[in-house]
């Protein structure tokens, strides 16, 4: 039986590409229509919270991210194993899990979290603030960095939204479509802007806050999925970037959001 590393190498991806099994609109449909797939369903979960006579639904909707992404991230999966099938791969292949590497990829995914996250994030900050306000003190949106939701919507996105999130859009941008662009560009760095691009203005669409915070989002992110980016392309392994980006969206979740 293939390994599952080996199915998802570079070297596998190119054989696959040479025999026409791998369609080249694959990776861009992937970093178009995950994007996509969240503004379908922010649109859905406006029109519920209007039909519910929530106040002020489109400021409203800002908090409900960690409950409407699951949609998205159905979305996303769908593609993902129809994309996968058509390779003639399975939709797990593209962990590229080595049962002999699950200790090293744990601690190498507490090391993204407690370094890489960090330093991208946190030591690039001042620099988005300059950048998208002209200034490093600027005035956020209302319920920027701590939001409130209803008691069963705070235990979803406790429980149950963060595995499906931060593991479908590992597969969605390192796992499937970054080392599919670098097989058709023959490029690793181009490829790696490529994703990064879409993989940090996907967190301006969540954001709905106005064009500044929008752009302070997506400055702030490029640091990390850069990294993350290269990191997969040195390991070939999705574990370690899923860890990691677990324990960021877990940290979100239990520290960043309240009852209310």
């Amino acid at each position: 039986m293939t390994q599952p590393v080996l199915v998802n190498s570079h070297a596998a991806i190119q054989t696959r590409l040479a025999e026409g099994r791998l369609p080249r609109f694959g990776p861009f449909l992937m970093l178009f229509g995950r994007s996509a797939f969240i503004l379908l369903a922010q649109g859905i979960t406006f029109l519920a919270l209007r039909q519910l006579e929530v106040p002020n639904p489109d400021i409203a909707l800002r908090n409900w991210f960690t409950v409407y992404g699951t949609l998205a991230d159905f979305g996303c999966l769908g593609l993902l194993l129809w994309l996968t099938r058509r390779e003639g791969i399975q939709l797990f292949d593209l962990l590229g899990f080595v049962k002999s590497k699950l200790k090293t990829d744990l601690l190498l995914g507490l090391g993204i979290f407690m370094v890489v996250f960090p330093v991208a994030v946190f030591g690039f900050g001042r620099l988005a603030m300059l950048i998208a306000y002209g200034s490093v003190n600027p005035q956020f949106p209302e319920d920027t960095f701590i939001r409130s939701l209803p008691l069963l919507a705070v235990l979803y996105s406790r429980f149950l939204w963060w595995p499906i999130w931060s593991a479908t859009e590992e597969m969605t941008y390192n796992g499937y479509a970054l080392p599919r662009l670098a097989a058709m560009t023959k490029s690793p760095w181009l490829s790696v802007g490529i994703i990064s691009f879409f993989y940090s203005i996907q967190h301006s669409f969540l954001s709905i806050a106005g064009f500044q915070y929008g752009l302070y989002m997506f400055i702030l992110f490029i640091p990390l999925t850069v990294a993350l980016g290269l990191i997969y392309l040195r390991v070939r392994r999705l574990l370690p970037l899923i860890v990691g980006h677990w324990l960021m969206d877990l940290t979100n979740v239990w520290f960043m959001l309240q009852v209310g």
